[in-house]
């Protein structure tokens, strides 16, 4: 089989599509290869994986109307073109989208070709890019069952919950300890998604600097694209705590090994992204979220509140967010052994395992067609 992935822009869709390519990979002998733009992590993260990775241009439209808006609508042809050349060339059984702008014309390319279709939606609200999708493709398949509610145009949808990496899922969290040398000490893990969050980084910064000296945690941080980075570094100096003094700070732009991290984890602090929630939550893991407020419909609340219902995350929103009160929260919570146990059976509860074997099944069925 061949299978031709679009989605990028972010770890969120980039990861969902790394876990389902692993789990078919397993199953049958497959070919892949994968569509993004040069802007987006993808074109970091899957040549590093081996993978081979075609670029289109392409961007997304902002809300306000504005020249870049124009700019973008004349791209539309050209990535449409190189889409339909992209898949020519390649032959691909299915393709197969898993979010971002990029979508857009591989699918669309796709399905006018008469090339079996499937898109994934992690989130409650679909995006943009799969509600225009949505009765194009032969499938919509959601992570979240409300989702199917704003897309009454689709051909056909299914429920699957959203992918989860096989390597998340198979790293033990014991050995993942062993590996990053840590000790008795809580492992607090941050992180405000793949291009970082500012306001969500500074909080976090002043935190540490204000926690450090006590040297009760060991604590790792992923800032986020480059200038997040530059941004992060120049808060710890302004605070005057240099990080070299402190090797139980780790601090870096993107977290590489973040199934060992993530394993290894006694708390994490994140954004409230559905593909972030559903790694999380698949290991059981106790968390603070903190929701973007600058997303469509305000989704990413609406998935960390599911969680926290479920008891197994505290919710702290951005408008809200200090350092003082996201201390509050990690000392309450890291500290009291049994509050993470109660938090992580709580987690797991909330998680599921099986969407990429769904995800799968859906595939086999469209090839055989």
């Amino acid at each position: 089989m061949k299978i031709l992935f679009a989605g990028g822009g972010t770890a969120g869709h980039i990861n969902p599509a790394l876990a389902i390519a692993n789990y078919i990979c397993e199953k049958e002998k497959t070919e892949i290869a994968f569509v993004g733009t040069a802007e987006g992590l993808e074109s970091e993260l899957i040549p590093r994986l081996g993978h081979r990775l075609s670029l289109i241009k392409i961007h997304g439209f902002e809300r306000t109307l504005n020249l870049q808006n124009f700019k973008n609508i004349f791209e539309l042809p050209a990535s449409y073109a190189a889409s339909k050349k992209i898949i020519r060339d390649f032959a691909p059984d299915i393709v197969i989208g898993t979010g971002g702008y990029v979508c857009g014309p591989v699918l669309l390319a796709a399905a006018r070709m008469k090339i079996p279709t499937l898109i994934h939606e992690s989130n409650a609200y679909p995006g943009v890019t799969t509600r225009l999708l949505a009765g194009k493709v032969d499938t919509v398949a959601v992570g979240a069952k409300p989702a199917a509610e704003y897309i009454k145009s689709a051909k056909h949808v299914i429920y699957t919950g959203n992918p989860v990496r096989p390597s998340i899922l198979s790293t033990d969290s014991f050995d993942a300890r062993r590996r990053l040398k840590l000790d008795s000490r809580p492992y607090i893990v941050f992180f405000g998604g793949s291009l970082g969050a500012r306001d969500f980084n500074m909080a976090v910064v002043d935190w540490i600097c204000s926690a450090a000296d006590k040297k009760e945690y060991k604590i790792r941080m992923g800032t986020g694209k480059l200038s997040q980075y530059d941004a992060v570094l120049a808060r710890f100096k302004e605070n005057g705590l240099n990080l070299e003094n402190y090797p139980d700070v780790e601090v870096s732009e993107y977290i590489y090994d973040m199934d060992v991290v993530m394993s290894a984890a006694d708390l994490v602090v994140c954004r409230a992204g559905a593909s972030t929630l559903s790694e999380l939550t698949a290991l059981g893991k106790p968390s603070i979220l903190v929701p973007s407020p600058y997303v469509t419909a305000n989704h990413q609340e609406h998935n960390a509140r599911a969680v926290e219902k479920e008891g197994g995350a505290r919710v702290i929103l951005e408008k809200e967010l200090t350092a003082e009160k996201l201390g509050g929260v990690i000392d309450e919570l890291a500290h009291d052994k049994t509050k993470l146990a109660e938090m992580r059976r709580c987690s797991k509860r909330a998680g599921t395992t099986k969407a990429v074997e769904e995800i799968y099944n859906e595939v086999k069925r469209l090839t055989a067609k």
